[in-house]
């Protein structure tokens, strides 16, 4: 067997017992050598998978007014703190720096900050935010203690999950084992009794499965306590839905589903983003869930795609159209991606989103 993150993976598990699924995704994610972002850049055409911000500019633009109409309702501070968990490329706030430019006071007053891990992705960020005074943290808990405007575009689905399967006789957690052909796939634990899942007995029945994420509890929690204490708000836009219910674990390589077992490392790993969770952990107050393409709506990208649409042709004109359907429409990512804002209680909500 060749030394690569399967190898190591079933040597470990060998060696140690059967894995939890949080920790089979962060080291698949994560390996210094052969984890995912620790070795490549995953985004774009020529990556696994594309974000909002990677195709059109219109996300960006419409989240960055959004921030900066938050900032202008809390009383415009001075200086406050404009970051990114997750940034990917860049693409995303460099977007929403072009989109604020024009807002008075609004740059002058931002100091720049996103959350990230790996140094692949930074280096990539640097380039391009090349402009921009950009300072990187490695998590939100060394974000400075200031006013916060934050978002979080597809960041919580790839926090590393926990699943656990009703049975007859109690939550049996799905753990990753070494099969009897030397790979990798799924067992169950003895089942027991979980007093984080204790309320999920009313809403499921046997067989169902349930996923949790501690990590998406404490970032969410973190972000909301400085809300909380010195103003601001946040932008949670990710696939998911108000209430977990089964299965959502996944895996994309070259934009297409693959097992995610077949080649830890070398696939992005996901599940579903459970909203109740996170709205639960913070102390400050959220909105409701509102689909994308609404947010989008309500904050004028029917006018904006206007605007840009009138100065293209041909091609230019046809992948615009495409990009809007793609952000939008119900059977696109309009649906299936939902967005929660955070914001001081007694603030105004962020524009967009539902109360």
């Amino acid at each position: 067997m060749g030394d690569d993150l399967k190898a190591i993976l079933i040597r470990r598990i060998r060696a140690e017992g059967p894995m939890t699924l949080a920790d089979y995704m962060a080291t698949c994610l994560l390996h210094p050598q052969f984890g995912y972002y620790a070795t490549r850049d995953p985004f774009g055409q020529s990556g696994d998978f594309i974000t909002a911000p990677e195709i059109s500019q219109m996300f960006g633009e419409l989240v960055g007014l959004a921030l900066a109409q938050s900032w202008i309702d809390q009383g415009s501070p001075s200086p406050f703190t404009l970051a990114e968990v997750g940034p990917g490329r860049g693409t995303l706030m460099a977007d929403i720096l072009r989109a604020t430019k024009a807002v008075a006071g609004f740059h002058a007053a931002a100091r720049i900050y996103l959350v990230e891990a790996s140094e692949t992705l930074k280096t990539v960020q640097a380039k391009t935010l090349n402009t921009a005074n950009v300072s990187w943290v490695a998590d939100v808990s060394s974000l400075p203690d200031a006013p916060l405007w934050l978002v979080a575009n597809e960041f919580f689905d790839a926090l590393p999950i926990r699943q656990f399967h009703r049975s007859e006789s109690g939550w049996r957690e799905r753990l990753v084992h070494v099969t009897e052909n030397d790979d990798l796939g799924f067992g169950l634990a003895t089942a027991t009794d979980f007093a984080d899942l204790a309320h999920r007995l009313d809403d499921t029945v046997v067989g169902d499965v349930v996923e949790t994420c501690a990590p998406a509890r404490g970032i969410i929690s973190s972000i909301g306590q400085r809300i909380n204490a010195f103003g601001g708000g946040a932008l949670i836009i990710d696939y998911g839905d108000w209430h977990s219910l089964g299965d959502t674990f996944q895996a994309v390589r070259s934009h297409q589903p693959r097992d995610p077992f077949e080649t830890p490392g070398l696939a992005d790993l996901t599940a579903h983003v459970d909203f109740e969770a996170l709205a639960l952990a913070v102390p400050c107050a959220y909105s409701r869930v509102t689909p994308q393409g609404v947010f989008l709506e309500r904050l004028g990208i029917v006018v904006r795609a206007q605007a840009l649409a009138a100065n293209l042709s041909g091609d230019g004109l046809e992948n615009h159209v495409t990009a809007f359907q793609r952000l939008t429409h119900a059977d696109e990512m309009g649906t299936l991606f939902k967005v929660m804002a955070l914001y001081p209680h007694g603030a105004k909500p962020l524009a967009g989103v539902g109360v």
